[in-house]
């Protein structure tokens, strides 16, 4: 057991901070949180103390929606629309990811960027090669991160160099999977890219697959204008885009999809029924042109969202910068007088891009009796004084919009020091 003291910021709900200053964390041997005190008991004064003094203790933060092998190319086609994207760059990126070597180079460096950017869990897709999505996994365990990847699955529309038969996506799926059982905290889910890549028939057989074996399912649904419309000529017997999904089974509990756009009230009942996951994409929603979603709608309306750097549409791995993309984009939002008017605090996208992603992991709300231990500590001491002292409350707000990797002293994750 050991006890980590500073000043703890917890999301205690939406847009409720609780800040305790010079608090203590006491840590059982598993890394569960035994508790969150303003007064050590005797015995706990006996325990092995990490005192971070002034720092911050903050959650860490979660990433609900990234593509693994588009991480080299962050910041480029930024002025082409989604489709255009995907055909000019990206499919042909993901498709060097048949070579083993590259794809152990690249996901080396993307799971320590990712620990040294603060994220410590993921929802993440993978290529649709069975051999890289394995050292994705490899190597997000290494760095001490836990979540979720997915071998990609596309049957259609991909291309010459990234498209598999179905006969071949439903062979290599069942491989990956036997494969995946070695792992400990990187765990496999169930993902068609999105309707536009999967025939009905591979999408049926994948949405059997994730019952039969209970496995989440992640995709992509109502991102870009030109693609809802795609997916109308494709499927039309579904009068929306959900429906392509709910057919196959794979519409459930859990089900993250990425974006939701361009949704309305209908939909958004579909999804609070389902209690299928939203993540919300902001800096990528608005690098590709595709829209601004309706997050303070949403979570009025019940839905459960989360927030996804979705590299490399968007082009920032660091999940502070999501938060305050997520901000400004709900400001614009205001400031065509859509959503009441009334856009994100700092508190809300904080909550969003950090506890209600751990909730999608079983934990709870705030730094939670029980909970594995996932966090950050955060020191602000190179800004510029004010002239006075600061509340922990603003420089916990200037860190979010202002934290660089150097702020970013130590990482913890399922009660482990993975950086500092």
């Amino acid at each position: 057991m050991k006890v980590i003291k500073g000043n703890i910021v917890s999301a205690t709900g939406f847009g409720e901070l609780t800040i305790l200053e010079n608090g203590f964390i006491v840590l059982d041997k598993a890394g569960k949180i035994a508790a969150v005190t303003e007064h050590l008991t005797e015995e706990q004064k006996r325990l092995p103390l990490m005192d971070y003094g002034e720092r911050l203790i903050l959650h860490s933060f979660v990433d609900m929606h990234l593509h693994a092998p588009q991480y080299p190319m962050l910041g480029m086609g930024m002025d082409l629309s989604l489709l255009d994207w995907l055909n000019t760059y990206t499919f042909q990126m993901e498709a060097r990811f048949s070579d083993v070597e590259y794809a152990r180079e690249v996901y080396q460096r993307l799971a320590a960027d990712l620990i040294h950017w603060g994220t410590t869990r993921v929802v993440m897709f993978s290529s649709l090669h069975t051999q890289a999505t394995w050292v994705l996994m490899e190597e997000l365990e290494k760095a001490g991160l836990t979540g979720y990847v997915g071998k990609v699955n596309m049957d259609r529309n991909g291309g010459v160099n990234l498209q598999e038969t179905t006969k071949e996506s439903k062979r290599e799926t069942l491989r990956w999977l036997d494969g995946c059982e070695r792992f400990q905290r990187i765990k496999p889910i169930i993902t068609p890219r999105f309707t536009p890549s999967c025939t009905d028939g591979l999408m049926d057989w994948l949405g059997r697959l994730a019952e039969e074996r209970n496995l989440f399912v992640q995709s992509h649904m109502n991102e870009n204008l030109e693609e809802i419309r795609l997916v109308k000529e494709l499927v039309p017997d579904c009068d929306r885009y959900w429906q392509t999904y709910a057919k196959h089974r794979m519409w459930k509990d859990h089900t993250v999809m990425a974006h939701c756009v361009h949704i309305d009230k209908d939909e958004i009942a579909a999804l609070k029924e389902a209690n299928v996951v939203v993540a919300h994409c902001a800096d990528s929603n608005i690098n590709i042109c595709s829209g601004i979603a309706p997050v303070r709608q949403l979570v009025k309306e019940g839905v459960w969202v989360t927030l996804g750097s979705d590299i490399a549409g968007g082009a920032q791995l660091s999940m502070a910068e999501v938060i305050t993309m997520t901000i400004r984009s709900s400001k614009i939002l205001a400031m065509q007088k859509q959503e009441d008017g009334n856009f994100l605090s700092v508190a809300e996208g904080y909550y969003l891009g950090t506890v209600s992603g751990h909730k999608y992991f079983g934990s709870g709300e705030g730094f939670c009796v029980g909970d594995m231990f996932h966090a950050i500590v955060v020191d602000d001491s190179d800004r510029i004084s004010l002239g006075r002292k600061m509340t922990v409350q603003e420089r916990f707000e200037r860190m979010i919009y202002r934290m660089k990797k150097e702020n970013i002293v130590a990482v913890y994750s399922e009660g482990k020091k993975v950086l500092g």
